[in-house]
């Protein structure tokens, strides 16, 4: 390899004095002084001029053909390093250019690398051969081109010898892709891996499946003719025929393989899409020949050609069918445009190109705007002088809009997105050194720079303002979100359900799941006060029970309806634990409806309780006889509870609850027991409620009974506890999100619990314990005496207030000497209850009302 390359800089730079390239300095097509300075490859022309079949001498020859397309290309480079050296990107910092005609020859474009790759600053134009390049200071930083792939492929491999940059606007071949051979090539259009796709996924769209393709003979060709084989035979879509044409007009066999191809066409009738992957010459060629045969096709054009301006100036180019083209992204041409609008003005001092289109204007000065293509084309053939004068700054002022129509927006985009690459990639190395002195830094530093810095895993890359693909910022990866790579376009989204991510992570995480355990600080303390609870549960029986006989105990029921109560209390405190611990089924079905039924158990034995109070104290025969009739305790018990019964029954039978997993927090999933039904879980609540209502009415009204045994007023306090408790639960539930939901259930089943516990129980223990006195027969007796002797008096108060109502009596100014017959007679009528009472308590074989009253206590 290195005595090749020493064999071509002989042959190249040591040049017979007959041949037209005098100096390697006449080779230059255009040229522009600057501290860094970047070269550019463009086939300006489109093929070298030579009498011979082949090459006869080792020297390079002419080139002819010029073309207008590639010609605006070179001017795209030197308008964007214009802009780049008259903004602040580089400031004090100027880039220069040397730009080269390719002749769209790889032969003529291999001598351009050479000089890329020769020494800088060196009196001869020589490349030193090293084993180590990372200090060599070649004559150029970086190259912009070249056009097609395969002359960019074999540039690619020279260029690779220094790893110097080339960044090439045009060439798409996939293999162009891969790092390990190319792996100083960069490139601003997207592979022809992409377009294929593309192309495939049009015909299948279409109903196509039966086509033909024409490619070049070449590597660019071949490889597109592959790469597109290979996505139709996974799309169901069949290939006719292949045609292969040469890829340079400098084979004199291009026009028999053109004709070859037609005749191919014309055979295969019943093919009616063509797909076409050739440069612009080859297609002009083809469609000038088609249109003359009369051949009508769908044309499916590659991104090199599917917006030349040159195709569409071809007479009667409607009469070849229609044409569906790819192109690459546009952007904003405003500032191009002006720069054509004002090519006059610009120094044509070495540039070779920019003096020959003013040649060329000058020659067909006459001729019309829509023959100006091709007049240039024919007279490009030969050789014409250049003389500067007035008529030819005329001709360019007047012709504006000529070069304006031939712009393909696509490629002079690309090439402004590889200037300002560079541009970028220079700004980068020159902050921390001064890039005024060309020995700066070495062309293979800014394959490590980048127009912004590399995007590490766990941030994404976002676009900035700028038109530039390559210049972004880096932003975190929002959460829920990770990139596992550098510069990736985006985030991944993890899947909520399962995982998470914090901002800038570069994995995703399993959420936690969690659910009140029994480790948790608040469950220890809820489960301590529940065994609380069963203590006290514990203790007030083993206290009833020993003091079964007293009246305390039998004023509370007897011991079997305590036992009921307690029995109930000791139930909801145990279901507590039903609430903490992983959630399953079972615990899921059995805390809702064993609260539901041993709650209703528990208020209905209370409402007994209340009933037979007001039954027991009430001396309205009215309401008594009505409370006699009520009172039912057993059916009542059973009832009230079979109805709790019921609704838990259907509840867990058609709407039961199960565990369920809430993904709808970032980090963790919480599980929970989802209640099935809420209108099941409302109904069992509020039956309970309706419950607790009348069992508050009942003691309500018997508020005012005996002090140190009135049941009814505690029952009253305790009902309201519970309603105040479920009355603030019913919000909190509602707003309650995560593990601590059960909690807040557990809570009020405690206050619940321990409010009736208390109420009920705690008196009379304090009674049993502490006022034992007071927990005697005669004690008791006593106080009944004493309350039902005032409740008579006020019975015989409205008596007497009822009889003088009816009877008219006047009540004011009463004889102080005398009393009224009504008067009288409501006296002895309150002085016969009072004795009655006197008599019926003194004897406690009567079976007279306080008698039964006491007994029902």
């Amino acid at each position: 390899m290195a005595l090749l390359i020493i064999l071509i800089i002989c042959f190249v730079i040591i040049l017979a004095s007959s041949q037209p390239c005098q100096t390697p300095d006449d080779f230059v097509t255009a040229t522009s002084p600057g501290h860094i300075m970047i070269g550019g490859l463009f086939a300006i022309h489109e093929k070298m001029l030579s009498s011979d079949d082949y090459p006869r001498r080792p020297e390079i020859q002419k080139c002819v053909g010029f073309d207008i397309s590639i010609f605006l290309h070179t001017l795209a480079m030197i308008h964007s390093i214009e802009m780049i050296n008259n903004s602040t990107l580089l400031s004090g910092v100027k880039l220069g250019y040397e730009i080269y005609d390719t002749c769209t020859d790889v032969t003529v474009t291999m001598a351009a690398a050479l000089r890329f790759l020769s020494k800088f600053n060196c009196s001869r134009e020589i490349v030193e051969l090293k084993c180590d390049y990372s200090s060599y200071m070649p004559r150029v930083k970086a190259v912009i081109g070249a056009g097609y792939s395969e002359i960019t492929m074999a540039v690619s491999r020279m260029l690779n010898l220094q790893l110097m940059p080339q960044v090439s606007y045009e060439s798409t071949a996939e293999i162009l892709s891969d790092k390990i051979r190319f792996p100083s090539f960069l490139r601003t259009v997207p592979s022809d891996f992409y377009q294929t796709k593309a192309m495939v996924h049009l015909i299948q769209k279409s109903g196509w499946n039966w086509i033909g393709i024409i490619t070049t003979d070449d590597d660019y060709g071949r490889l597109a003719l592959n790469t597109f084989a290979i996505q139709t035979a996974a799309n169901n879509v069949c290939i006719a025929f292949k045609e292969v044409i040469p890829a340079f007009l400098s084979d004199n066999t291009i026009e028999v393989r053109i004709n070859q191809a037609l005749e191919k066409i014309i055979a295969e009738a019943q093919v009616n899409v063509i797909v076409v992957f050739l440069r612009q010459f080859h297609v002009f060629n083809l469609f000038n020949k088609a249109i003359e045969r009369n051949v009508n096709k769908t044309w499916i054009a590659s991104d090199i050609w599917s917006t030349a301006t040159k195709i569409t100036t071809i007479p009667n180019i409607k009469r070849i069918g229609k044409i569906v083209g790819f192109t690459f992204t546009r952007g904003n041409m405003s500032s191009f445009h002006s720069f054509l609008q004002n090519l006059h003005l610009f120094p044509s001092d070495n540039n070779k190109p920019l003096n020959e289109y003013a040649m060329l204007l000058s020659a067909c000065a006459h001729v019309k705007d829509s023959d100006l293509s091709q007049c240039i084309s024919n007279h490009s053939q030969g050789t014409l002088t250049y003389k500067a004068n007035k008529d030819i700054e005329r001709n360019f002022s007047l012709r504006n809009d000529f070069l304006w129509d031939y712009t393909e927006p696509g490629f002079v985009h690309s090439i402004q997105l590889a200037v300002f690459a560079l541009g970028y990639a220079v700004q980068d190395l020159c902050q921390a050194q001064d890039c005024q002195n060309p020995n700066a830094f070495q062309p293979w530093e800014q394959i490590q720079s980048k127009c912004s810095k590399e995007c590490s895993p766990g941030q994404m890359k976002k676009t900035t303002k700028s038109q530039h693909i390559c210049c972004y910022e880096c932003v975190d990866c929002p959460e829920n979100h990770y990139s596992n790579q550098t510069d990736m376009d985006h985030c991944l989204l993890c899947n909520n359900e399962t995982h998470w991510a914090p901002v800038r992570s570069t994995v995703c995480f399993e959420k936690e799941v969690e659910y009140l355990s029994w480790n948790d600080s608040l469950a220890i303390l809820l489960m301590a006060l529940s065994l609380l609870g069963i203590m006290f549960v514990l203790a007030i029986g083993i206290i009833f029970t020993r003091n079964l006989n007293t009246p305390v105990v039998k004023s509370s029921g007897g011991l079997t309806v305590c036992y009921v109560i307690l029995l109930c209390h000791f139930l909801n405190f145990a279901n507590t634990g039903f609430f903490v611990g992983e959630p399953q089924d079972f615990t899921c079905k059995t805390r809702q409806t064993l609260f539901g039924v041993s709650f209703t158990l528990c208020i209905s034995c209370i409402l007994m309780k209340s009933l037979k109070i007001l039954l027991a104290f009430s001396f309205d025969p009215k309401l008594q006889n009505f409370l006699k009739c009520l009172y039912k305790p057993i059916p009542i018990i059973f009832t009230c509870t079979g109805i709790q019964v019921v609704i838990c029954t259907l509840w867990v039978i058609l709407a039961a609850p199960t565990v369920e997993e809430n993904v709808s927090l970032p980090r963790v999933i919480i599980l929970e027991c989802e209640e099935g039904s809420v209108l099941a879980f409302g109904t069992m609540l509020g039956y309970i409620a309706i419950l607790a209502f009348i069992c508050f009415i009942f003691a309500f009204k018997g508020r005012k009974l005996p002090e140190n045994y009135n049941e009814a007023k505690f029952i009253t306090f305790g009902m309201l506890i519970y309603f105040i408790a479920w009355i603030i639960f019913i919000p909190v539930y509602a707003t309650t999100f995560g593990k601590y939901l059960p909690a807040v259930e557990i809570i009020v089943i405690l206050i619940s619990n321990y409010g009736i516990l208390c109420c009920m129980f705690f008196p009379k223990c304090y009674v049993i314990l502490c006022k034992q006195e007071t927990n005697t027969k005669s004690a008791f007796l006593k106080m009944i005496y004493s309350y039902s002797s005032h409740s008579a008096g006020s019975l015989a108060m409205s008596h007497v207030s009822l009889d003088s109502t009816n009877s008219n009596i006047p009540m004011t100014n009463p004889s102080p000497g005398g009393k009224s017959a009504a008067w009288q007679k409501s006296k002895d009528l309150e002085e016969q209850v009072f004795g009655r009472i006197c008599r019926e308590n003194a004897t406690s074989i009567s079976k007279t009302l306080p008698r039964k009253r006491i007994s029902s206590i």
